[in-house]
């Protein structure tokens, strides 16, 4: 086994709160550091600001054969900028655990993983006159990197089992996603997942519009369970 480490902002044992697998039993993994910087992140901590520390692999396989978890979901941040989420993904498989990677797609890396959860960014996400980017440089290169088709779709190419999750703020980002799906005919609609922004639970009648589009497409509607149960707080 390498003694290669990672940045790490937190692990965790919590229930997966997003996605196909939602209520599942995880081991997570966040990675600090990101290539974006979207406005609404929830995890700024890894990615505007990151914080955390160098974790050798051993020490975090050690951490997650104390919990005795059979799912693990490497997060981020971006856990794809890193070279050594691949020797992580290979020695959890071989461990026999399930491995879902959290990834905005931006970055193709030949890896190991059970669920590929990719989370395209739209136009929503670029940090337009945000406080912390003043400058602009952050919104300049986020908007330039937050979408890479040869990326996705050799990340797709290589997992058949996946989920697209796309985070939505209003009506108007959905012909955004269906442009972007026409350039992805190999995603099934079932395996599309639309998410309100925010890191509160909506509002009853609030995501009306959300649930007809999930309807008249076969999309399926993403509910953020963690948010619901521990609100937003680190490490749930």
């Amino acid at each position: 086994m390498s003694d290669r480490s990672l940045p790490i902002s937190e692990t965790f044992v919590s229930i997966q709160g997003e996605g196909k697998l939602t209520g599942t039993p995880s081991w997570f993994v966040r990675v600090a550091g990101c290539n974006l910087r979207c406005t609404w992140c929830d995890t700024p901590y890894a990615s505007w600001s990151p914080e955390g520390d160098k974790r050798t692999l051993e020490d975090l396989l050690a951490e997650l054969d104390g919990h005795g978890m059979r799912h693990a979901v490497l997060t981020g941040g971006e856990p794809m900028i890193f070279d050594a989420i691949e020797d992580l993904a290979r020695a959890l498989h071989e461990r026999g655990v399930h491995v879902t990677i959290e990834t905005a797609g931006t970055v193709y890396r030949p890896i190991h993983c059970d669920l590929l959860s990719l989370s395209p960014k739209l136009a929503n996400s670029t940090p337009i006159d945000d406080e912390r980017d003043a400058s602009g440089v952050w919104a300049e290169r986020h908007e330039e990197r937050r979408l890479d088709l040869d990326a996705l779709q050799a990340l797709l190419a290589d997992h058949a089992e996946r989920q697209l999750k796309f985070v939505v703020a209003s009506p108007d980002d959905l012909p955004e996603i269906e442009g972007l799906l026409d350039y992805l005919p190999q995603v099934a609609p079932e395996d599309v997942l639309l998410m309100p922004e925010g890191v509160t639970t909506p509002e009853p009648g609030s995501q009306s519009w959300l649930l007809q589009a999930c309807l008249d497409r076969g999309w399926r509607y993403c509910h953020r369970l963690h948010i619901q149960l521990f609100g937003n707080l680190r490490g749930t």
